[in-house]
């Protein structure tokens, strides 16, 4: 990345971060102190801080360089370093944590770097020892990325081998209508898309059950304005990406703690068999980080999540093992297993007497039940029509 100065040497403004103190812009980065009177962090002058929407002071003008946007960069991806989008929120930050206790290097993908104190104070409070790249907290980079502005995603993702989705619109804004298809579709279509163009090489997605049912419980569901019909769509998304994808649908996580794990135990399900059942953020969080770091159990696979006290406690391989992937079968030379399959000889008698059939079309199942909702619109605000009259 380069940076320089066309103009003046003009400094760049140091932008607010409310209750951080920064350092100048130096080639992009800025290097991120928790508050002064915060003693008891001695290392928090080590976790760095990328901020992807810089912005110049006076005349000065910058050309910033942005990382991991030319196609030479594309193949040079680091299997240890891992992109979290939502990072803040109650599973991505838990996921977060899970990584970093597993060794690797987290690109964390947050909105505002207010919201990102509490996840950098709970990565230093951790009871690590040190491993070959450090300290968790000098694992940990703060990425800002608005999820809504293409533009901003794919510079953000830099060498992320793995990209972890886990947005979703906030149930306490229920009288925002745009929230499920702003959140739960296009913001994760826009990370679907930008991961596509970087050539990541793994993507998990974290939605819900009953994505891809109709009925009891998921119209409940979908009475927050839609919220598992865009939740499908972004699925639909991933799996027409070509990327290698895992989708995750947990249960309810919303009264479950922490300490749900001491009595109830995870269960993993095959796509479109679960209809409720609970499970803690803490069990997808140590779920994702697993299928991060065993990808080959997880990929191509639709993995519905529970937690129960009946389940008996099984390592979480055995469990992925057990659900199908959508990958297609190859051989080891990469040819189809019946590309090898040999044809019986057609005669020159029997072919010239029969000319062949046209092909019928086929009935395919839908990629979803929502097939009604195609053509669905983004929701708006309403509008009088061209014959309302105001009463006097």
């Amino acid at each position: 990345m380069e940076l320089r100065s066309l103009q003046s040497p003009c400094a760049v403004s140091c932008i607010s971060h409310g209750g951080f103190t920064e350092k100048p812009f130096l080639c992009g980065l800025t290097n991120i102190k928790l508050p002064l009177e915060n003693r008891n962090c001695p290392n928090s002058k080590k976790l760095q801080f990328v901020d992807h929407k810089a912005r110049v002071s006076g005349t000065a003008k910058l050309k910033v360089e942005a990382r991991n946007t030319t196609s030479s960069d594309a193949g040079g991806k680091d299997e240890n370093l891992v992109f979290v989008a939502g990072a803040t929120g109650k599973v991505g930050s838990r996921t977060v944590r899970e990584l970093l206790k597993l060794g690797f290097k987290v690109q964390a993908g947050v909105r505002s770097t207010q919201r990102a104190e509490s996840l950098v104070q709970s990565v230093q409070n951790m009871k690590l020892d040190d491993v070959a790249g450090g300290t968790p907290i000098d694992r940990l980079e703060l990425v800002v990325c608005d999820l809504e502005k293409r533009d901003q995603i794919e510079p953000a993702l830099g060498k992320s081998s793995t990209v972890i989705c886990c947005i979703g619109a906030s149930e306490k804004e229920i009288s925002d209508i745009t929230g499920p298809y702003r959140i739960d579709f296009q913001a994760t279509k826009n990370l679907i898309d930008a991961a596509t163009s970087a050539k990541v090489k793994h993507f998990i997605l974290v939605t819900s059950l009953g994505t891809n049912k109709i009925g009891f419980p998921a119209a409940i569901l979908n009475l927050f304005w839609g919220v598992l019909i865009w939740k499908r769509k972004a699925e639909e998304a991933l799996l027409a990406s070509g990327l290698s994808y895992t989708i995750v649908r947990p249960g309810g996580m919303e009264r479950p703690t922490d300490s749900f794990k001491e009595t109830h135990n995870i269960t993993l399900s095959e796509e479109d068999t679960l209809f409720g059942g609970l499970v803690s953020n803490l069990q997808v969080a140590e779920l994702l980080a697993f299928m991060a770091k065993n990808r080959s159990l997880s990929s191509f696979k639709i993995v519905e999540v529970i937690a129960e006290t009946s389940a008996p406690l099984t390592p979480m391989g055995e469990l992925l093992q057990k659900i199908p992937s959508h990958r297609a079968e190859v051989n080891a030379s990469g040819v189809s297993d019946n590309a090898n399959t040999p044809t019986p000889p057609v005669s020159e008698s029997s072919s010239s007497k029969k000319e062949p059939e046209p092909l019928k079309p086929t009935a395919t199942r839908p990629l979803s039940p929502y097939t009604a909702y195609d053509d669905l619109k983004p929701p708006t605000s309403p509008s009088p029509s061209a014959n309302f009259v105001k009463l006097q």
